[in-house]
């Protein structure tokens, strides 16, 4: 810095150098409104700039402002600004972050119905280590539909033939009223279900008639009693409604597993309360964990409570994979009732939410690959696998998601983030706002005035069509009849430079019955955790 700099801001700091200039202009501007009548304008503004700054020299909650008088908002506003300048000028398009750019294109395009073809290769490093790729046949199958579907509780009185990729749970209250008329009426029309998430089953689920599978999460919103307490009466009168198609018991969820959560009473409308029997604009509190059972076999019971109860509609319930020897609790309480779930679906850590604390969404639960073989080797070393279904949730967007999942176990995919790119979300990530660009996230009337249902439901239906159309393309080029085909050992992964390997021989799979034969599991978290696992309690055997 020139000599003569340093020597001024021992006397004038040039930090002020803006509020300084505010000053300057507000002289200049009132010498010509004087002298000439014009400069009415400069001269409110260097005035309220000079205001600004002497409220920032004054305040004490931004170290910024106070030393940076009036120019110290520019840090504001570009921080302000930053992701979307990010995820327009600097962000690559294999970036996820959560989602990349060319995830996002790839929604947008299905479902506005456009082409989704990419010219002159493909952009990812084939060469990198965990590029993924799923084998091809000589011979492809020519398959008549794209429309697969999963039997799920089979040898119930109401079982429910699902598509394999459906709307994966988001209450009414995390997203606005529009985009639960236009996500349920794309589910009517492309005939897949549409998870009402724990936030009940509001009336913008039921206007458009689209298949429901309705979450029970541990406030028991839609079936509470004042108490919250689970109320019997008040769930088989919506259980027991047409359509409602299954009944999922929520457990956890990915994004924030063990945490619970309030909706503040402020943002408890009346539209909500009325969802979820509560009182409006009083605090609405989702409990940690539930009070209608306490250990692994009254879990069970309460599921088949929950099963009469609706009529026979299949039953079950989702988790985030946590502390092994309690998901292994309550395989052995199947065992020891003799009561299993029709479904169990698997949240992953990568999941979505509208708000988490940073620490859960980072290092809390276990990813989706992890959770979902765990769930599936423990039912196949059951001899259960057959008995209960298996859904999964956690970055699924494309057909090749649908198709990994599948080679892990899964028998259905869901998705929730993918189908509100559908409805035209940007990741603006303000969802914990209220502030959401689009109207997908907000109970603003206004702000939800953007979305407009007719329009954004065929996109929504579009998007569910077109990734079935892909995901028909990827299975008859591997030589199946059905997505439920693929296995472990059609997808290849890199693990070297100069190494590659099917998930088949990378990933541990037991063998049927392992854990009823006496044999000793060769993974290290069954040999460990399975022993130690009790029916009649979430807890470790000392």
């Amino acid at each position: 810095m020139q000599d003569w700099l340093l020597r001024l801001n021992r006397y004038f700091p040039i930090r002020y150098s803006a509020w300084l200039v505010c000053a300057v202009g507000l002289l200049l501007s009132a010498f010509t409104l004087v002298a000439f009548h014009v400069g009415l304008a400069f001269v409110l503004l260097f005035a309220l700039l000079l205001a600004v700054g002497a409220r920032d020299v004054m305040q004490t909650r931004h170290s910024v402002l106070r030393n940076y008088p009036v120019i110290g908002h520019l840090r504001f506003l570009l921080e302000f600004i930053r992701p979307e300048m990010r995820q327009y000028f600097i962000e690559g398009d294999n970036e996820a972050a959560p989602f990349s750019r060319q995830q996002r294109s790839l929604v947008y395009q299905r479902a506005k119905n456009d082409p989704d073809k990419r010219p002159f290769g493909t952009q990812m490093d084939v060469g990198a280590l965990g590029y993924e790729w799923i084998n091809h046949s000589l011979v492809p199958t020519e398959l008549p539909t794209h429309d697969f579907r999963v039997m799920i509780g089979a040898g119930r009185a109401q079982p429910y033939l699902a598509s394999v990729f459906n709307i994966s749970a988001m209450s009414f209250g995390a997203l606005s009223a529009n985009a639960i008329l236009a996500l349920n009426a794309g589910a009517k029309r492309g005939g897949f279900a549409h998870d009402t998430g724990e936030g009940s089953i509001s009336r913008h689920h039921r206007e458009n008639g689209g298949d429901l599978i309705w979450e029970i999460g541990s406030g028991y919103f839609g079936c509470r009693n004042d108490d919250g307490s689970f109320n019997e009466q008040r769930f088989a009168d919506n259980a027991t409604q047409p359509q409602v198609r299954m009944i999922e018991l929520k457990l956890s969820q990915g994004a924030k597993p063990g945490h619970g959560g309030v909706l503040p009473g402020p943002k408890v409308t009346p539209e909500i309360a009325e969802a979820r029997g509560v009182a409006a604009w009083v605090d609405c509190i989702s409990p940690a964990r539930h009070s209608a059972f306490d250990t692994p076999v009254e879990m069970m019971h309460f599921i088949e409570r929950l099963r009469t109860l609706s009529g026979g509609k299949p039953t079950g319930f989702k988790l985030c994979i946590g502390h092994p020897w309690e998901w292994f609790a309550i395989a052995k309480a199947m065992l020891a009732t003799g009561i299993s779930p029709d479904f169990i679906v698997v949240d992953g850590a990568e999941g979505g939410t509208g708000a988490a604390p940073l620490e859960f969404t980072d290092h809390v639960g276990a990813p989706l690959q992890e959770g979902l073989l765990l769930v599936h080797n423990t039912l196949v070393g059951l001899n259960l696998r057959d008995q209960v279904k298996l859904g999964c949730a956690g970055k699924v967007v494309s057909a090749f998601d649908i198709a990994r999942m599948m080679a892990l176990g899964a028998d259905w995919c869901n998705a929730a983030r993918g189908f509100m790119f559908a409805l035209g979300c940007i990741q603006a990530q303000a969802c914990h706002t209220g502030n959401c660009p689009t109207g997908v996230s907000t109970q603003d009337p206004q702000r939800q005035r953007a979305l407009v249902v007719p329009g954004k439901s065929e996109r929504v239906f579009h998007y569910h069509q077109n990734t079935l159309r892909a995901l028909k393309e990827l299975v008859q080029a591997a030589g199946l009849a059905h997505p439920g085909g693929i296995t472990a050992s059609h997808i290849v992964r890199r693990s070297a430079d100069h190494e590659v390997k099917l998930l088949a021989n990378l990933l541990p799979f037991l063998k049927p019955g392992s854990l009823l034969d006496g044999s000793e599991p060769a993974h290290n978290v069954f040999r460990l955790y399975w022993p130690a696992a009790q029916a009649h309690s979430f807890a470790m055997t000392p």
